[in-house]
């Protein structure tokens, strides 16, 4: 994974910190063209902790080589003491990733760029860091420093990401508007009609009855002694 940050933003630089370790494969890392000159390459390697002088000679002399096949070694790339374009690409992703530590954990204003060089004042970055965390002032980031840089720089950028303030904004008011109306409206129709027809027609007649006939035949004939 490449991580071109350019300028330092704390959340894609949290994602792209990694620690630069001797146990990184070469797999992971895509290969880009770097032209590093003979000098800049050797202070690379020197500012990474590698026994090498910084001059401008070409890197052919034995102790340049040397130093190319520690590291080399160290990422499990091919070993053949040569400043190929692997071998630059994989120190320049150190580098880089050392800026980012040292923007994330010192904070300097301006932040150091995001290229490929080990600068005089990446150098004098890396001292200042020495000197916070009571280390010799060598201005060197050997492997060590490095890791310890590495957790220093996850710590500042994981503080900064947190949220430090607290929602202090309390709903203070309650709702004050109730119901001050009440239903007004009664019933004040009543049934009020009754029944005012009455039954005025009375029986006109009775239900007596008389036997209409009368027995007329008296007897004819009385009893003669």
């Amino acid at each position: 994974m490449w991580c071109d940050l350019g300028k330092l933003r704390t959340t894609v630089a949290l994602v792209c910190l990694v620690t630069v370790s001797a146990g990184i494969s070469d797999i992971g890392f895509a290969v880009r063209q770097r032209n590093y000159k003979p000098q800049e390459f050797r202070a690379v390697l020197h500012g990474l902790g590698y026994s090498v002088k910084v001059t401008n000679d070409a890197l052919t002399d034995e102790e340049i080589k040397k130093a190319i096949s520690e590291f080399q070694k160290g990422y499990k790339l091919t070993v053949d003491g040569k400043a190929g374009q692997k071998t630059q690409a994989f120190a320049a992703n150190i580098v880089k990733i050392l800026q980012g530590n040292l923007n994330a954990a010192l904070k300097p204003n301006p932040p150091l760029p995001r290229d490929q060089f080990y600068s005089p004042r990446m150098e004098k970055l890396v001292k200042e860091y020495q000197k916070k965390n009571q280390l010799t002032e060598t201005g060197i980031a050997d492997l060590v420093l490095r890791q310890k840089l590495d957790e220093n720089a996850k710590k500042a950028i994981g503080q900064t990401m947190k949220p430090t303030a607290k929602p202090t904004v309390k709903p203070t008011t309650k709702p004050t508007v109730k119901p001050t109306t009440k239903p007004t409206v009664k019933p004040t129709t009543k049934p009020k009609a009754t029944p005012t027809v009455k039954p005025t027609a009375t029986p006109s007649t009775t239900t007596s009855t008389t036997p209409s006939a009368e027995s007329t035949t008296t007897p004819s004939t009385k009893a003669i002694p």
